[in-house]
């Protein structure tokens, strides 16, 4: 059995960002993920200001804007309703070193991330499903047993085993990793992205019970979204979809409804309805949780790369303390909760505000808080 000092259990953001930071520290670092990657994955892929001075911060962002990544530098709201006001145009301040925001396609972000790790020296699996956790006779976790690409049964020895396996994570499953906080499930999200118009900066569209926007992105195209209500959901009769899409944004946010119609859909609509609000215990014995696997809130407020990308660092930084030093280790992954669990407070708090679909007027201040 080959060992390390790490198995991450999922490739995407918040996996291979604490894969390469931890190898970057110096520890064998081996990611594994069911999927072939880089690929693809349902996402709006907004990054907000923090998550844009962790790339910074990474080496990582001058790459990213090189991969045609556009640099979104205002943000406009309009309001649909009796009382509307002027749309307002604000423009993204400089603050911590960064003076704009990203929406990266996840297939170039994911990418990125992996291949930065692969120089910081972690080996890769993908195509390789986890089955079961691999524990001593004390319980804890000591790594993972696994089917890799050509079928064959592997066991992946490892001080930790990291669950960044997403909101459904199956390490988490395996662990045992209670629920702490649970709240009703949020709306839904469908989007797609949408060409040959002359896209500047976020928007965000406001109606009553429904939110949408335009996130500029690769190729001079656009993620072009809607949530609504679980209730309200765009159908998803095959062959129905797009035209119910199209026809919502047109009825319920019409200028942006006029400019999609003007220009060009260039994949299927995506999305998703009611994903889970809830905040698990995100370590135990020899094993952790990072990104969506601790923590997943409505994408109401396309924080979930930056949060992520935050949570990587946190727990990097404590199994970095925890490898050098066993005995501190329940200290470290105890700070490590900690540290989530009040950095996640205030955004948690107003992504059910906003879930809840309050007035328009209530949204560009909720959003302001973010």
């Amino acid at each position: 059995m080959r060992r390390y000092d790490v198995v991450v259990v999922g490739g995407r953001c918040a996996g291979a960002a604490t894969a390469m930071l931890l190898a970057d520290a110096g520890h064998d670092v081996v990611l594994v993920d069911r999927a072939g990657l880089p690929s693809d994955t349902v996402s709006t892929h907004s990054l907000a200001r923090g998550g844009v001075v962790q790339l910074q911060r990474w080496g990582l962002l001058e790459e990213l804007l090189a991969s045609g990544a556009p640099a979104l530098r205002t943000a406009t709201f309009r309001r649909y309703d009796a009382d509307a006001p002027a749309p307002v145009r604000l423009t993204i301040k400089d603050r911590a070193g960064v003076d704009h925001l990203l929406a990266p396609r996840r297939h170039v972000l994911d990418d990125l991330l992996l291949r930065a790790a692969v120089r910081a020296g972690v080996t890769v699996m993908d195509r390789t499903r986890v089955r079961e956790l691999l524990r001593d006779d004390t319980g804890r976790a000591v790594g993972v047993r696994a089917t890799d690409r050509h079928g064959r049964t592997v066991e992946l020895g490892a001080r930790w085993v990291v669950g960044a396996d997403g909101v459904r994570s199956h390490v988490a499953k395996l662990a045992g990793a209670a629920v702490i906080e649970r709240h009703a499930a949020g709306g839904s999200c469908f989007y797609t992205y949408v060409g040959d118009v002359d896209w500047d900066g976020l928007e965000f569209h406001v109606a009553e019970g429904l939110f949408a926007g335009v996130f500029p992105t690769h190729r001079d195209a656009a993620c072009v979204w809607i949530v609504q209500p679980s209730g309200a959901a765009v159908p998803a009769a095959p062959g129905g979809r797009l035209r119910a899409w199209l026809e919502l944004l047109r009825d319920r946010a019409p200028e942006l409804g006029a400019r999609v119609a003007a220009g060009t859909v260039l994949e299927p609509v995506r999305g998703a309805v009611g994903l889970p609000q809830h905040r698990r215990q995100i370590h135990g014995p020899g094993w952790a949780l990072v990104g969506d696997a601790g923590y997943h809130r409505d994408p109401i407020t396309a924080h979930g790369i930056t949060d992520a990308f935050r949570d990587a660092e946190l727990l990097a930084g404590a199994l970095d303390h925890a490898l050098r030093d066993q005995t501190s280790a329940d200290a470290a992954l105890a700070a490590y909760q900690r540290g989530r669990d009040e950095a996640v407070a205030d955004t948690f708090r107003l992504t059910r505000a906003l879930s809840a679909f309050p007035h328009p007027e209530e949204f560009p201040r909720l959003q302001g808080e973010l």
